[in-house]
């Protein structure tokens, strides 16, 4: 073989391992992006049970202002990075409406909390950010 042939060769070489280094990275990112996702979703859901919970047994005079459910809030936003302030809302068990008198216990405590989630991958982040939802809804003690 002549000197030529096997140097044009391994620029060929070098020249396919750059296109399939990127599509092999793109997708590693992406796969990283998405437990982010699925990390950030969980939490949200889990951080609304939590507080709908500590709310349901120590509602306070506004829905989540006890010192337990504000304490609950304080670890959740600890767990779950950009975890907004919740919405309370109480709901009569008779009619599944949001009502607004004072919560009374057999009524039930809906909370609804918010996290932004923004992707790193350059192809997912062209979408730009999303808010991931959850909300639980307990019975208050």
């Amino acid at each position: 073989m002549s000197r030529r042939f096997r140097s044009e060769r391994r620029g060929q070489a070098l020249v396919e391992f750059a296109l399939a280094i990127t599509v092999f990275l793109l997708l590693m990112m992406a796969i990283v992006d998405f437990g982010r996702g699925i990390y950030i979703y969980n939490g949200v859901s889990q951080a609304a049970r939590e507080i709908a919970r500590t709310t349901s047994v120590h509602p306070g005079a506004p829905l989540g202002a006890s010192t337990n459910a504000v304490d609950t809030l304080a670890v959740q936003r600890r767990l779950v990075p950009g975890l907004e302030d919740p919405t309370f809302s109480c709901v009569s068990t008779e009619t599944f409406a949001v009502v607004s008198r004072a919560c009374v216990p057999g009524d039930l405590v809906r909370v609804e909390v918010t996290a932004p989630f923004e992707p790193i991958t350059p192809l997912l982040g062209a979408f730009g950010p999303f808010d991931l939802k959850g909300s639980s809804t307990v019975e208050i003690q």
